[in-house]
């Protein structure tokens, strides 16, 4: 665990030079009697609205606020969305530590959708600590600069002689001393420094020491947090029938007696994009034409939708304009009805052509025309479905001059101009609401459902909430794609790696990472992907494509290592000295002192090697992405005929870690995500109709099969926080696929791996 460092009571304090300036901070008395209220941006400043609330002055539209009352009261607004990752305490957190604030003293709120005050707010890319570890940083430590200044010209006595701690100031020569909020009207008279001092990171008490979520009792309790919870009085139920299949489309239907049922308000056809559309990054959206039925309640809305009498037709080949990068450009989309089988053998078709070169280091292919020995191996990955635990959902209530949204999003900033463009109003008419969500993992960065809800509510003028059933989350679309891999390595007569090949595809995308681990690592070495077009839309899924890349290679580096007779952590480490003393190449994304790193924690906690351990099957794997690095020895046993992952070690270089407890969690979660979709998960398609409709027929990890003991460590080290949402997850696969092998005597290929085990027919 990562644990926090302490000399004395008084921050050491070291120079940094603050990009903001003026216009970066809000200053002014706030709420009555006064108080002190400080905004502060990370991107660009701008000018004051001139906009003010009764018995408020002025103040700036800016990045984000921290309010500190009278009383000591103090109000930190949480910028990126929540989805269990934590942020609503961990980024409140960093403020909190420049401030040098009594933590029980802090109040967080979720802030509203606002790219001029908050920037990007997006949740995803393991990026919310990193992006603002240093942009709160700095505004904690300016206002704290401020009261001090404060203090001094109140008590008449120098700045540099008063200290800070738990939001109280000091000066211990008279001693005197005063709460924040003591000197928070008069703070707000304080210029701004044009230079702040940031803390040592070796003083920190509020970061590196666990701290419970500020939302706990609110979940614990069933308070209102998620999209689904959200109402509005006079508010409508929104569903939508879509097509059955992917590559189909709505002919024509009958709603007379779905108009008839108890609650019915409407039943209508909409079109989300208009031909010739030009849509953003996150645009992504599987079904175009819209049936929806509107109704009072959710269960009348339900009821009435199964009576609707539909017919279908094929799609046929169709064209979507896409924008972004200051291009515009047309995407065909196949018009094909897919199925699995079909979609395995076309993968085999295109694996066996030339494919695109990603990257090339010496010469591979006369290493492996003379080598003593080549191992070979193909891996397979089926679609996964995201399966928030909260369905897809959004309220919207749109009028002719504004528009009001609100519900669970990972990136509102990519989603409000098209909306905009959609509803044809201007982004100040348009408010977007953040609420908690329930789940994400990339799914809820697209934004097809916020514009189906506003195009609804636009329609029949009302506050209307649209909500998708587990079975039609499942079946739209937007899943994490189908991959294969194959993997060469030679080896010399000495039983030494000489040449690495990796060759990668997908539908509709590989998943090769040309440049990390283990490139950089062995003279030849050869890289290529290819990919296939596809009606079925995919999207970010929990470390994208890293995901898939882990598993198979991992478990083909497994493979390696017994055949080179050597240790699978030793073989590894042996590469990444390679990589540390006499890198191949230039591009390698990764740091081999870190990678290894984490592999010498994993050994020494999870007692790798030790007689005491030997009753179990053990895995390991590693990998880097989102700039961390991820570690899992897995100990697997059988139960009852069947694997069971009994405890998992796991060691992560994160950089500094905020919250260990809540960092841990995440760590814990990823692991049983990870063992969850390596043993079961699979989505197939027939015909181009989801076979998998909800979770009795979706396997997912049950409660009873998770491990007992999952223990995490964290690398200690005072390097700038780095991502932790994505990159535990990756290398389960990895990790279960090895101690299967251990325990079975068998290798895998395919995932998942207990249909496999099984010999239960499926495709995958």
């Amino acid at each position: 665990m990562t644990k926090p460092f302490f000399k004395n009571n008084l921050p050491k304090m070291t120079d940094q030079t603050n990009s903001m300036n003026r216009r970066s901070f809000l200053k002014s008395t706030a709420l009555a009697g006064g108080g002190l209220m400080i905004s502060f941006t990370w991107l660009s400043a701008f000018k004051s609205s001139g906009k003010t609330d009764p018995g408020l002055p002025a103040w700036a539209e800016l990045n984000g606020y921290i309010k500190i009352t009278p009383d000591n009261i103090i109000k930190i607004l949480n910028p990126n969305p929540e989805f269990g990752q934590n942020v609503m305490t961990s980024l409140p957190m960093i403020v909190a530590e420049e401030l040098d604030a009594d933590w029980k003293d802090v109040v967080v709120e979720m802030g509203p959708h606002d790219s001029l005050k908050l920037g990007p707010q997006f949740t995803g890319g393991s990026n919310s600590v990193r992006m603002y570890w240093k942009p709160l940083r700095e505004a904690g430590a300016a206002a704290r600069y401020m009261l001090m200044q404060a203090a001094a010209e109140t008590w008449k006595l120098p700045a540099e002689e008063l200290t800070t701690h738990a939001g109280m100031i000091v000066h211990a020569k008279s001693m005197k001393s005063g709460k924040y909020g003591e000197f928070a009207s008069k703070a707000a008279g304080i210029p701004i420094p044009k230079e702040v001092k940031l803390k040592d990171v070796q003083t920190f008490h509020v970061v590196r020491n666990s701290k419970k979520n500020v939302e706990g009792l609110k979940i614990v309790t069933g308070k209102p947090l998620f999209g689904l919870d959200y109402h509005q009085e006079g508010m409508l139920i929104a569903m939508i029938a879509h097509p059955p299949a992917f590559g189909m489309k709505l002919k024509s239907f009958d709603a007379s007696e779905t108009l008839q049922m108890p609650g019915i308000k409407d039943v209508f056809t909409q079109k989300l994009y208009e031909e010739g559309f030009e849509q953003g990054g996150f645009d992504t959206r599987t079904f175009n034409d819209l049936l929806v039925v509107v109704g009072k309640t959710t269960w009348e809305v339900m009821k009435a939708r199964k009576k609707l009498k539909t017919e279908w037709e094929p799609a046929g080949e169709t064209k979507d304009t896409m924008g972004g990068g200051g291009r515009k450009r047309e995407i065909v989309v196949p018009g094909d009805l897919e199925s699995t089988g079909a979609q395995l053998e076309k993968m085999q078709e295109w694996a066996s052509k030339p494919a695109q070169q990603l990257r090339r280091d010496g010469d591979p292919e006369t290493a492996f025309k003379h080598a003593a020995q080549i191992i070979e191996r193909t891996y397979n990955a089926p679609f996964l479905a995201h399966n928030c635990m909260e369905p897809m959902n959004f309220f919207a209530h749109v009028t002719d001059e504004k528009a009001l949204v609100a519900g669970p999003l990972q990136a509102p900033g990519w989603s409000e101009p098209t909306l905009a463009k959609l509803l044809g109003l201007p982004a100040d008419k348009i408010e977007i609401q953040l609420t908690r969500m329930g789940g994400g993992f990339g799914r809820r960065a697209y934004g097809h459902y916020l514009y189906e809800a506003a195009l609804i509510s636009k329609r029949v003028k009302a506050p209307v909430k649209l909500i998708y059933t587990r079975e039609d989350d499942m079946t739209y679309g937007i899943y994490r794609p189908m991959y294969t891999a194959t993997y060469r390595a030679a080896l010399d007569a000495r039983k030494n790696l000489i040449a690495f090949h990796v060759k990668g595809g997908g539908i509709p995308e590989h998943a090769v990472h040309a440049n990390r681990f283990p490139a950089g690592t062995v003279d030849n070495y050869l890289a290529e992907g290819w990919q296939i077009p596809s009606n079925i839309t995919i999207g970010a899924f929990r470390a994208p494509r890293s995901n898939f890349n882990a598993a198979a290679e991992q478990s083909f580096l497994d493979e390696v290592a017994e055949a080179a007779g050597k240790d699978p952590i030793d073989f590894r480490l042996e590469l990444l000295q390679r990589a540390k003393e006499n890198p191949v190449g230039k591009n390698n994304e990764y740091d081999a002192d870190r990678y290894a790193g984490i592999l010498k924690l994993v050994k020494e906690k999870s007692g790798w090697g030790k007689a005491e351990n030997k009753k179990y099957n053990r895995g390991v794997a590693a990998y880097f992405c989102h700039n961390s690095y991820a570690a899992h020895v897995v100990d697997m046993v059988m139960r009852d005929g069947q694997p069971y992952v009994e405890r998992v070690t796991s060691a992560i270089d994160c950089g500094i870690v905020i919250n260990p407890d809540a960092a841990t969690n995440m760590v814990q979660g990823a692991v049983v995500d990870g063992i969850g979709n390596s043993f079961y998960g699979g989505l197939t398609h027939k015909g181009g109709a989801v076979e998998q409709k909800n979770f009795y027929d979706y396997r997912i990890i049950r409660m009873h099969e998770a491990p007992k003991k999952i223990d995490v460590y964290f690398v200690q080290n005072d390097i700038d926080p780095t991502g932790l949402g994505e990159p535990p997850f990756p290398p389960v696969f990895g990790a279960v696929a090895n101690a299967l092998f251990k325990a079975t005597g068998k290798r895998f290929y395919q995932q998942p791996y207990i249909p496999q085990l099984n010999a239960t027919p499926r495709a995958f």
